[in-house]
């Protein structure tokens, strides 16, 4: 028998490298699979086993696991993007391995096929309707009421999302989802949400176990871009117990319940409603923060889950964790990024993380993807969590020079 390897089929930005780095701890040979290999700097960097394949095409990656297999016992076989997430169970299926439900995952990550799946089961979500034009979109809004989301039915990351707020923005946004600006994964159609007014909040779920809750705050309007995270959320027990059981409520209503979950809430006037569903773990740093904050490593676990081991949820501190994003006020080139190294040497810092180089150019899409970094901290209190992070933030800087203005002809001046 051949060494246990783990199959990843692609790799994430954000907590691709620590599920390299958390097989590897198992004592498992990971490989990843990929379409585009290059999208994942730290393949390369680290010396990972990598293939290209085209992993929209199953039976192309059923022919390559098949002849991995004939060099490595291949112990599991996941994946961290949500876009490949259904073919690894169809994967698992196929080779008798641990993994999600296909189908569940499937109409889950269809935002409209959840939503009815959600409101056939009772659990409360905001207005939608579904449209496939300019004509309806406005119809859509007209009967939910000004203002309202505006989202892609399939995708993540809060990409093609916006809340608009008139008709003309209603318009502008429209056109920019369908006009070629937006790229689509697949055919498209656009979700129109009624606008859930209060506070985010997201749980992080193993099985059918809320490992932790935590609360979010965004950009400015209308994008909805993380500026901060917290762990765990500063709730009342009663208000804990509410968010955890319509948590459960939605896995049995979507067919979940196998591996990870993260279910984003808005807590209104009439309690908490459910935003989205979302079928595997939270992207960087949702994961570091949980363990941060109670010691878990839920991308272990997952691996231990995948690979058919007894996974350990048992929580071994009570910290509050939280992160900061750092985030460009400008489209432009960007000159420097200072005292970093500064920043994450300052006690309680966990993690300074640096996305790009300098001399980038900088062109905001208003999504996750506008992230330069973040910073992570930890400490028993909140409060002091929060002066740790202050401290971190107060030290970095970076400066993005503008681009220059088209002149009358177009170009540069």
């Amino acid at each position: 028998m051949g060494r246990r390897a783990l199959v990843l089929i692609e790799g994430h930005r954000g907590i691709g490298l620590l599920f390299v780095q958390a097989a590897q701890r198992l004592g498992l040979h990971p490989v990843t699979l990929s379409t585009d290999p290059a999208k994942y700097g730290y393949l390369a960097a680290e010396g990972i086993e990598t293939i290209r394949v085209d992993t929209d095409n199953l039976d192309a990656l059923i022919d390559e696991c098949s002849r991995l297999r004939a060099t490595y016992d291949i112990a599991g076989i996941t994946a961290a993007e949500e876009e490949v997430y259904a073919t690894v169970g169809k994967l698992c299926r196929y080779f008798d391995l641990p993994g999600p439900n296909p189908a569940s995952i499937e109409s889950c990550c269809d935002k409209f096929a959840q939503r009815q799946l959600l409101a056939g089961a009772g659990v409360p979500t905001p207005a939608y309707r579904l449209a496939a034009n300019a004509t309806d979109v406005e119809t859509s809004a007209a009967e939910i009421g000004l203002p309202v989301i505006v989202k892609p039915a399939v995708g993540s990351g809060s990409s093609g999302v916006r809340l608009c707020r008139d008709f003309d923005e209603l318009a502008e946004h429209t056109s920019y989802l369908l006009g070629g600006k937006h790229t689509w994964g697949s055919s498209p159609r656009i979700l129109i949400e009624e606008f859930a007014r209060g506070p985010y909040y997201c749980a992080d779920i193993m099985g059918d176990e809320v490992i932790g809750i935590s609360a979010g705050d965004f950009g400015p309007p209308p994008h909805f871009v993380f500026r901060e995270v917290t762990v765990p959320a500063d709730l009342t027990f009663k208000e804990h117990e509410r968010i955890a059981d319509l948590s459960l409520s939605c896995l049995r209503a979507l067919g979940l319940g196998w591996g990870p979950s993260c279910i984003e809430f808005r807590w209104t006037k009439l309690g908490p409603i459910v935003i989205e569903v979302n079928p595997r773990l939270a992207g960087a740093p949702g994961p570091q923060l949980i363990q941060l904050a109670y010691g878990v490593d839920l991308i272990t676990e997952h691996i231990k889950l995948v690979t058919g081991d007894e996974w350990n949820l048992k929580k071994r501190r009570s910290h509050t964790a939280a992160a900061r994003f750092l985030v460009p006020d400008r489209d432009g080139i960007l000159d420097r990024a200072d005292n970093i190294r500064q920043a994450a040497a300052i006690p309680g810092v966990a993690e300074v993380k640096w996305y790009i180089e300098p001399k980038t150019s900088i062109v905001r899409k208003f999504d996750y993807g506008d992230w330069m970094g973040y910073i992570t901290a930890s400490s028993p209190s909140l409060a002091g969590t929060e002066a740790i992070l202050q401290r971190a933030l107060d030290l970095v800087g970076w400066s993005i020079t503008p681009f220059p203005a088209p002149g009358k002809d177009g170009r540069a001046i």
